[in-house]
């Protein structure tokens, strides 16, 4: 929430809100669909597993609210994917962005925004038929790689990854997987699918979570002027 101090009510919004999430979650992590184009990765073994364990920084205090505008992503080369607010489907699953863009990240608008307290969740397609999608190589990144959210009120919050992990359908535990960690930071889920596609079904049997948290910020606004200097 933007307010800096919740009422009762609204911390009461709050948590039916996180609770619609996890059941929301839950959904989508056993019912989205993909269409894997013909190389598509089929298994979701994660390349970060053994690697050289990195000391991590320290988290930087939860930011003021404000909405996601694009997403960065250095290691991936994900530069200024297009942060889309979405609900859920009418099935009750949260609603991932378009085939038409895949390109595009979709934030379940219900939660907390990235950079502010919680666990703010983005979600994005492994593929579609014909081409990689954002998230096409989101297991191999790695504890200590950098994750960038361009935010509304011109301020970047920048997120260092913690772990990334595949979770299968069977199973799936949403309160484990994406409620927050610690109470007194700002928390990022990227979300895709992984593990094996099932042409039957038309789905994946795993999702990919990869779990990061707030550990800096900077003004967008002078990071462009600066950049056109």
């Amino acid at each position: 929430m933007s307010e800096e101090h919740a009422s009762g009510t609204g911390r009461l919004l709050t948590g039916v809100a996180w609770s619609a999430l996890l059941v929301a979650l839950w959904l989508w992590g056993r019912d989205i669909t993909e269409v894997p184009m013909a190389s598509a990765p089929t298994t979701g073994d994660v390349a970060a597993v053994g690697r050289p364990e990195r000391v991590l920084p320290p988290a930087h205090d939860p930011l003021p609210g404000a909405r996601p505008a694009s997403l960065a992503v250095p290691a991936l080369n994900v530069r200024a994917a297009p942060v889309e607010a979405h609900g859920l489907t009418r099935q009750g699953a949260v609603e991932p962005p378009p085939y038409g863009r895949p390109g595009a990240v979709s934030w379940y608008r219900a939660g907390p925004e990235p950079g502010s307290a919680g666990a703010a969740v983005l979600v994005g397609h492994l593929d579609t038929e014909r081409a990689p999608a954002v998230f096409h190589r989101l297991g191999t990144l790695g504890p200590g790689e950098t994750v960038e959210v361009a935010r509304a009120d011109g301020s970047t919050a920048e997120f260092t990854v913690e772990d990334v992990a595949v979770h299968t359908k069977d199973g799936f535990d949403p309160a484990k997987v994406y409620g927050q960690r610690r109470r007194d930071r700002a928390e990022l889920r990227l979300i895709t699918c992984g593990g094996d596609y099932d042409p039957e079904r038309r789905t994946y049997s795993a999702n990919i979570v990869v779990s990061a948290y707030l550990t800096g910020t900077r003004d967008t606004a002078e990071t462009t002027d600066t950049g056109r200097a």
